[in-house]
């Protein structure tokens, strides 16, 4: 079991942020030696639902939680890909679902 607490403070930072966001895109995330970093920004691209909600995730206002296992998987693939950039994330409900990365071919 791992949970939020246990994260680097940039890993935190993107479940963070994932939250936030409940329902959209993160593009451009670049990632350095296995971990997200956030300079420069990344840009997020929120998906609106009428009649519906659009805000952050309750779990967004827990300092502490146990981590999903899409967000396990998230970092699995951090760790494999360890520099690069995540062309497009995409969250649902707050949790990753998909994602493009950039590499160069060899």
């Amino acid at each position: 079991m791992q949970t939020k607490s246990s994260l680097t403070a940039s890993r935190r930072r993107l479940v963070e942020l994932m939250q936030d966001l409940n329902h959209g895109c993160i593009e451009g995330l670049v990632v350095r030696a296995r971990e997200p970093v956030f300079d420069p920004p990344p840009r997020v691209i929120r998906d609106v639902k009428f009649c519906s909600e659009n805000g952050p995730r309750p779990e967004s206002n827990l300092d502490d939680f146990e981590l999903k296992a899409q967000v396990m998987d998230l970092f699995s693939h951090l760790d494999a890909f360890s520099n690069g950039t995540i062309r497009r994330l995409e969250v649902q409900r707050g949790l990753p679902f998909r994602m493009q990365v950039e590499e160069v071919a060899a």
